[in-house]
């Protein structure tokens, strides 16, 4: 009998081990290095302002060194956040955050609130295997974690299984256009893949069509960073641990000439003084409406007494 064959691995889709031990290493110098993804962070949060929502449970997918618990907390008194990310380093990080804000926020207001700061949960676990129960929670709240996911509808299917009826999924992500200066300075160098592939905005928000979600509402908006030199973008990524994790990525160093030649392309792209980096900032979100079929596949029909 003939052994049953496999598909290769798809070269642009990132290495799941590869991207948790590379968070994992950065967890030291990420805050430094991570003014984007505050910046979006921050546009994300503001975005809240226009929706209507009053969550007891909310679920910070990918938390990173916990940047956004507190004002979740802050924004949604009372409620409870339930942090996660791949990396365990991560999530260790993201709780110390929390457990100094609580110790400042007893300093300053001792006697009268010994108990204050937010109520926070922390988790090591994948987006793709969510560890929750089913409809637990009201947010799911995701800053630029999703490019990091290779089966995006099962991330999708995942969340809307924990968030209740009414419930908001909100995230971030990046599109096609990002880091396109790097990755045409790495064309045609070797046979390997130099930089992650990024979902288009219209295929994610069809993606959510497809989970079930409802009114899905997506844009994106370009921004552009500038650095002093080719090396020191390259820098910034390996700060933030946001280096290439793709499966096809080289195994070992890439040779200096054919640095040198990436470097050198990238140089060309000098403008007034400054190499240009372009990130393609995708925001979505998207509601968990009433279940139209049942867990077996039939239709559900709601009848009414007059």
């Amino acid at each position: 009998m003939a052994e049953p064959t496999f598909p290769a691995p798809d070269p642009r889709d990132v290495d799941p081990a590869a991207v948790r031990r590379g968070f994992a290493r950065a967890v030291a110098t990420y805050d430094t290095g991570a003014a984007l993804q505050r910046e979006i962070g921050a546009r994300m949060m503001e975005r809240l302002d226009y929706v209507k929502l009053a969550p007891t449970t909310i679920l910070d997918a990918g938390c990173g060194t916990g940047e956004a618990i507190g004002d979740l907390g802050v924004r949604f008194a009372g409620a409870r956040v339930v942090a996660f990310d791949v990396a365990l380093p991560m999530v260790v990080a993201a709780r110390h955050r929390v457990q100094a804000g609580r110790s400042a926020f007893r300093k300053l207001l001792h006697p009268f609130a010994p108990r204050g700061g937010v109520a926070a949960a922390f988790v090591c676990a994948d987006i793709n295997r969510l560890p929750f129960a089913g409809v637990s929670c009201n947010l799911v709240w995701s800053n630029l974690a999703l490019q990091w996911v290779n089966d995006l509808p099962r991330a999708f299917a995942e969340f809307r299984r924990v968030l209740k009826v009414g419930g908001l999924l909100t995230f971030t992500t990046f599109g096609p256009d990002t880091l396109r200066e790097v990755r045409r300075a790495f064309a045609g160098l070797d046979g390997h893949t130099h930089t992650s592939r990024f979902v288009d905005m219209h295929d994610i928000g069809d993606m959510l069509v497809h989970a079930g979600f409802a009114d899905p509402v997506m844009d994106m908006e370009q921004v552009t960073l500038t650095y002093e030199t080719p090396k020191a973008l390259l820098d910034e990524l390996k700060v933030i641990g946001a280096t290439n994790r793709t499966r096809g990525r080289p195994v070992g160093l890439m040779g200096r000439a054919r640095f040198g030649r990436a470097l050198s392309r990238l140089e060309a792209l000098r403008r007034d003084g400054r190499i240009p980096a372009t990130y393609e900032v995708v925001y979505g979100h998207a509601w968990k409406g009433e279940p139209r079929t049942s867990p077996e596949g039939h239709a559900i029909v709601k009848f009414q007494r007059k």
